[in-house]
């Protein structure tokens, strides 16, 4: 890598220490400032944080980009032939749901754009197909009624006096069930009518990929993967957003680089306070113990 770096470095250096303004904010906003320089101004490729963390918002970036194009084949297909056959409304609209109560409650969270925006692409595209489905099989008052409910499902969503975060902890915990069960009712369509009609093959091959490459990109950079549950509140009120359910699974890529919450040391102070009035009763109770014995 040293060898790599001394002869990339004359070559790059020119031009990464030259870069427009515009391009190098992009660069900082992705990287941080510390990486940035690391890796972008003295192309120091063998800071291993760094270039974990660069590896997993270009994977990012690439899956946002790729999902904003995922089914379009399928809604072409579509307009093409203008039939719904071999295409499922209902599948359609649980996936829309799953995507929608996620995409709110990674934004109601303040997650990176870059952890879930393909939630926000793949959505888009689902209200469209669901829409065309419905307008070709001779429904179109169910389409607009369909595009409206979902507009009030999202406002609803997203606005924190209407949901509060204790409820979308538990829609959030439903979610990757509702996209598990979004479909069985495609694949009942297909086996009922016996064949694929204007499924795209495209679109189904292309949609799960993603996802273990999604779970890497958070991976990477060894940030905290939080599963939230949907419980009671351990402190009330919390004392921010990102600890609206302080019990939480954490999954780490390298544990000793975790950021210690308040609620670990609250738990922590606890224990040793336990622990030192254990050892002072037990002290009490020898030096107790051995005056008895002396006056014996």
């Amino acid at each position: 890598m040293e060898h790599l770096e001394s002869t990339l470095r004359p070559v790059l250096q020119p031009i990464t220490q030259n870069l427009p303004g515009p391009i190098r904010d992009i660069g900082i906003s992705l990287l941080g400032t510390e990486c940035y320089k690391t890796l972008i101004h003295d192309v120091q490729l063998s800071d291993a944080p760094c270039f974990k963390l660069a590896i997993s918002k270009g994977l990012g970036i690439g899956i946002i980009g790729a999902s904003a194009v995922v089914k379009i084949p399928q809604l072409l297909k579509l307009l093409n032939s203008q039939s719904a056959a071999g295409l499922s409304f209902l599948a359609y609209a649980l996936e829309t749901s799953s995507y929608l109560i996620s995409l709110a409650y990674s934004a109601r969270m303040g997650f990176p754009f870059s952890t879930y925006g393909e939630t926000a692409f793949i959505a888009v595209q689902n209200i469209a197909i669901a829409a065309l489905i419905l307008q070709y099989s001779g429904k179109g008052a169910a389409a607009a009624a369909f595009v409206a409910g979902l507009a009030a499902a999202g406002y609803s969503l997203f606005n924190p006096t209407i949901i509060d975060m204790k409820t979308m902890g538990l829609l959030q915990a439903g979610a990757g069930a509702l996209g598990v069960a979004s479909k069985l009712p495609q694949i009942m369509t297909v086996w009922q009518q016996g064949g694929t009609g204007q499924l795209s093959a495209f679109a189904v091959s292309h949609i799960s990929p993603p996802s273990p490459r999604r779970i890497l990109t958070l991976l990477l950079p060894g940030l905290q993967l939080p599963l939230r549950l949907p419980l009671a509140h351990l402190h009330d009120p919390p004392r921010s957003r990102r600890q609206a359910h302080p019990l939480r699974f954490c999954l780490w890529l390298h544990p000793q680089r975790r950021s210690r919450s308040p609620d670990d040391l609250l738990l922590e102070q606890r224990s040793q306070q336990s622990q030192r009035s254990f050892a002072q009763v037990e002290r009490v109770g020898k030096k107790r113990g051995h005056r008895h014995d002396h006056q014996c």
